[in-house]
Parts: C-alpha cells; structure tokens; sequence
C-alpha cells in the first residue's frame, strides 16, 4: 500500500488550482457563448398606454469572425421590438463592422437610439486581464483607433438616432419619448452641460409639448412625455444629472456585470463608480428628492484579449415598458 508523499497543504493546492483551471476552461469555452435573453417590465407609460417592447443591446465588441453571436443577435428580430437602444462598445475588432452589420441587418425599420462606447473609438490590445481587478480600465497607448465616423453612418441607415450629448423624440405605439444621451463617460467624453439646452431645443421643435399651443387662448396641457436617459458607463454623476433632468429610465451598459462573478456574491468590480449590487440588472437610481428605473445590461462581449466570463453570462434584454398603477 503506497501512500501520498505530499503533505496536506501540498494537496490543497493542487486541488484549488484543478478547480481555478476548471473555472476558467468554463468560462472561456462554455459560458462565454451562453447567449442569454433577459426580460423584464418597467412600469413608466401614462396610464391606459399601450405596452412598448425595448430591445436593449451592450458591449457586443464585435470582432467579423464571431458568427454564433451574430446570428444569435439577427434572432432577437423575431421579438419585434418596438425601439432598439444600444449602449455602445459594439466594435471589438478594427473589422468589427462586418460583425456588426450581419447581426443588425435584421432591424432595418426598427427605430433605434444609440450612444458611443470607448471600444467604438479604440481597438482592444493585449494586456494583464489581473488589471482589470484594480480598478476602472484606462487607456492603452498602443490602441487603435477604430473607424467610429463608419460605424455611426451605418447606423443612420439603420435610421437610428445619435444620442451623444444631445437628445431625440420618437413617438412609439402611442406615447411620446423623449431621449437624451452622452458620449462615453469611461473617456470622459460627456458633455453633461449640453443636456439642458439639447432637451430645451428638442421642445421648441415640438409644437405639441409647448404648454400653450396653437395659440395663448387654447390652454393645452404638455402631452403625456416618457423621459429616458442613456449612457455608456453608468458612472454616478451621469446618473444623478440624468434623475435632474427629469428621466424616468435609464439605460445603460459597460459594466459586462462584473463579468467574472462568484456565486452568491456577485460582480467583484463594476469598472466605473456604480454599486456592485447595480452592476447589472433593473435596479431604482435616486438622487436628492427624484428617482428613476436603472437598467444595466451585462452585455454580449468581452475584449478578445479576455475572452472569459463566469457566472455572468452575455446578455441582451427586452424591456416591456407598462403603465405605472
């Protein structure tokens, strides 16, 4: 009868790392591509609207030969949402276009909005993933720029609207929408003192939302309005200037969930300033007197330089907007 020679923290060892490689195999060949659909209502219409189906689409970082995932986001047409957001990083790959345009081709005529990430400007570059642990990334000198001017002229083909530091109005099944939008906190590309007057401008050019319209005799209240702000990078001080300036909803992405998650405590970072506990999700933002529905989407991609996930699958969300009570 032989008996183990090595010692008991010896065995431990090699059992915690058999059990990190496992992880880690997982996380890269299984649920990296465990493409998932999360749905969730969000009571924010006037009472008596009719339902208004949101296809939330984050951080696809896309690069051409990513196939499964292109497919499986042309398939969420078959929901026939009624407005698609995007939340940026669509590219991953200085060819990410190509990705991008087989897995949008199917939404031609479905209104969308959109706002830029920091990966539609730069390309990914290698890098110690462990970086990633100690706090939000930054940018890496050898970068790439990416062709962002060519992203954003397919999306108006799309008919999509650039919400990045301005705003837009669309009318869905009935109820007006008002969006309002920045580019990418992460880089610091917002403009959050371009909010006021891009919401001011986007009134004046609405004869039904002026309080006293045709005339100063006919006294017509403001149409019922829903007001919904989207990001990027959800960091608190767009948060809060969003819930100032009146939104109800808040959509955004860049947080990937945390990506790399531990059962039963969640994200172990957020890579920006947002609560753990809001990395992903539909959660309630307030700031002073005023709140609004947060929903972070955990995204659809990682960097092909980290191309892991665990116990935070990639995502995409339909949001059935309804009448609050």
């Amino acid at each position: 009868m032989t008996r183990d020679a090595r010692s008991p923290a010896a065995r431990i060892a090699l059992a915690i790392g058999a059990a990190g490689a496992a992880a880690l195999a997982w996380g890269i060949l299984v649920e990296r591509t465990r493409w998932t659909l999360r749905r969730v209502d969000v009571p924010v219409l006037p009472p008596g609207a009719a339902p208004v189906r949101v296809l939330h689409l984050s951080d696809l970082h896309m690069a051409p030969w990513q196939r499964d995932k292109q497919e499986w986001v042309r398939s969420l047409a078959e929901l026939e949402p009624d407005l698609v957001v995007d939340t940026g990083d669509n590219l991953g790959h200085e060819r990410g276009l190509e990705g991008v345009r087989r897995a949008f081709d199917a939404f031609r005529g479905v209104p969308g909005v959109f706002v830029n990430g920091s990966n539609d400007y730069f390309g990914p570059a290698p890098k110690n993933p462990f970086m990633y642990f100690g706090g939000p990334s930054g940018q890496l000198r050898r970068a790439k720029r990416l062709d962002i001017h060519a992203l954003h002229a397919y999306f108006a083909e799309l008919g999509w609207h650039d919400l990045d530091n301005t705003a837009a109005s669309l009318d869905l099944r009935g109820t007006h929408f008002e969006f309002f939008g920045v580019d990418d906190p992460h880089k610091g590309y917002d403009r959050l003192d371009l909010i006021t007057a891009a919401i001011d401008e986007l009134r004046a050019e609405d004869p039904l939302g002026d309080e006293h319209w045709p005339d100063a005799a006919s006294v017509a209240p403001r149409r019922p309005t829903v007001t919904v702000g989207v990001t990027h990078a959800p960091y608190q001080r767009v948060l809060n200037s969003f819930v100032n300036h009146g939104a109800q909803l808040v959509l955004a992405g860049h947080t990937h969930g945390g990506q790399v998650c531990l059962p039963g405590y969640g994200a172990l970072v957020t890579n920006c300033d947002i609560p753990r506990r809001q990395v992903k999700g539909l959660s309630t933002w307030q700031h002073g007197l005023r709140s609004a529905y947060l929903h972070v989407s955990a995204g659809l991609g990682t960097s092909i330089y980290a191309p892991v996930r665990f116990a935070c699958p990639p995502e995409a969300t339909l949001l059935t907007l309804i009448p609050t009570q």
